[in-house]
């Protein structure tokens, strides 16, 4: 990137049209930024911040380096966003997000509307959903977290807590799912709290109302909804390192088919509910252009790291060679759903948008069964493809717990 006199007619551009800067001359805007996608509208820019992208939007209200500089590059933010200070690159933040300073949010992240983090947070193909908050010095990479109502009903993350997303041996076919897609989008959901100083080593899944203990490391899934989980010590053990064993393989390849199904039924959710209330508002269909791209980078991510795996298995039994011969086919299961919206819910959801409502508040209104038949129409689409690729591999007897 460079900054030449351009970067500072596009300063007095940003000003022009009403943005507010107290230091101009202390900004780093990069050519390739365009003014047309910069708000007018109650945004303000700190001092010391850089600004990279032609991709890069900033929706109204928002705000950049309340706390320390902040680097932008190719994100997009919608309304109301706070980011203290830090580093942010090919994220989407939606309508009053918010990072501490000293965050750094990288690609393949979208923080949904009213979540964020305190100070020290990493985050890197990260899925917030509504509400969820996380603590202070925390990393966070390689998950989807879901629960919660409101602002004072939130899934929460306790500060320094570790999602082991990177194997001894290289491997990071490891996507933890909080929650889920197909009932988190509801917003209706018990809250999940991860207690601080602990960690989770992926995958992982969980339902919603868990409580894990602080001070702990959750190795193992915890499928039923309401429950307070206090993981035992791992015991001591030493013995060889034997690399790309994948001793639990079955299960781990559950967990990432069930995951890349997730961001297909995310990627429905989007573009046959989110993208109507996107459109109502200065910049939104930018916002959402970006969030759909994150959807794709997280399956792009998710589908590099199966192959890896799979290009480490030794052929040491007729599953493990069925899994390498048909890789193809099954991650030929997962990508851009078609979409078809229940009737019922599509209706609502339009009423709610010709009387105003805003997203939230328009998810929050709708009726119970309204609900259940979004919820069936996303877990139908989770289901029907994991199944699809479990069939490719028969050997394996993937989901046949379930």
């Amino acid at each position: 990137m460079t900054f030449t006199p351009q970067g500072f007619s596009i300063v007095a551009a940003l000003l022009d049209k009403g943005v507010r800067i107290p230091n101009p001359g202390s900004l780093e805007i990069a050519d390739d930024v365009d003014p047309g996608r910069v708000s007018g509208d109650r945004v303000t820019i700190h001092a010391g911040c850089r600004i990279r992208g032609a991709k890069t939007v900033i929706g109204a209200g928002s705000t950049l380096g309340a706390e320390g500089p902040v680097t932008i590059e190719n994100c997009q933010l919608g309304r109301g966003v706070e980011l203290k200070g830090g580093y942010f690159a090919k994220a989407v933040f939606l309508d009053r997000a918010n990072m501490g300073l000293a965050a750094h949010v990288r690609e393949g992240s979208i923080l949904e509307e009213e979540s964020g983090g305190a100070h020290c947070v990493g985050l890197k193909q990260t899925i917030l959903f509504p509400f969820v908050t996380l603590g202070s010095l925390i990393n966070f990479c390689d998950c989807l977290m879901s629960g919660g109502t409101s602002r004072s009903d939130h899934s929460e993350v306790g500060s320094s807590y570790i999602h082991f997303n990177f194997t001894p041996d290289g491997n990071k076919t490891t996507a933890s799912l909080f929650g889920d897609v197909p009932r988190g989008v509801m917003l209706d959901q018990p809250a999940i709290f991860l207690g601080g100083q602990g960690g989770a080593v992926g995958p992982v899944q969980t339902g919603y109302g868990t409580v894990v203990a602080a001070g702990s490391v959750l190795r193992g899934d915890v499928p039923d909804d309401g429950m307070l989980v206090i993981p035992q010590q791992a015991p001591a053990n030493t013995r060889p390192v034997t690399r790309h064993s994948y001793r639990q393989l079955p299960r781990i390849l559950e967990r990432n088919l069930t995951y890349i199904a997730s961001l297909d039924a995310l990627e429905a959710w989007y573009r046959g509910v989110r993208r109507n209330f996107f459109a109502t508002w200065e910049l939104g269909e930018l916002v959402y252009d970006g969030a759909l791209a994150a959807i794709a980078s997280g399956r792009a991510e998710r589908v590099k790291r199966l192959r890896a795996l799979t290009g480490n298995l030794a052929d040491s039994d007729s599953g493990r060679h069925e899994l390498r011969e048909q890789v193809d086919a099954v991650v030929g299961c997962f990508g851009a759903p078609e979409v078809v919206v229940p009737e019922a819910l599509a209706e609502d959801l339009a009423a709610a948008r010709q009387a105003g409502q805003d997203y939230l508040v328009a998810i929050k209104a709708l009726s119970p069964q309204t609900r259940q038949d979004g919820v069936d129409w996303l877990q139908g689409l989770v289901d029907e493809r994991t199944a699809r690729a479990a069939a490719l591999v028969p050997s394996l007897g993937l989901f046949a717990r379930a």
